[in-house]
């Protein structure tokens, strides 16, 4: 596969997560449909890194996520780098419930096309509305 054929995938990956992401629960499946079965998620939103393997756990925390914290979330992706099978996405990510927008990024590892390992960092995390 040409070079350009694999960045144009992957970015598209990237591009896929988000607008599962945004979709609500109406895009668990498509979002968890880019993992692999032993894919590995680790999570900050826990107040600690939280591990989540395998495609049923991400499938959980997915589904709680979407369904309680992330209702009527926008996406933006700030910016995309990528070397090889690894990619380092930075985003802003506006949610009702939030009083301003919380920034960070994702780095993932994909293998043709398919995320094995992703983990966020939270870099801005704004207070919760009152």
């Amino acid at each position: 596969m040409a070079i350009n054929t694999v960045q144009t995938r992957d970015r598209s990956v990237v591009e896929r997560y988000m607008a599962g992401m945004q979709a609500g629960p109406g895009g668990l499946e498509d979002l968890v449909g880019l993992f692999e079965e032993d894919a590995v998620y680790v999570e900050p939103f826990g107040g600690q890194p939280q591990v989540h393997s395998g495609k049923a756990a991400i499938r959980d925390f997915f589904q709680n996520a979407l369904e309680q914290h992330l209702r009527g979330a926008r996406l933006t992706l700030d910016r995309l780098d990528m070397d090889g099978e690894r990619l380092r996405s930075e985003w802003t990510c506006e949610v009702p419930a939030f009083n301003a927008p919380m920034h960070g990024f994702d780095v993932l590892t994909l293998h043709d096309g398919r995320i094995t390992r992703l983990e966020t960092t939270v870099t801005e995390f704004p207070p919760m509305r009152g």
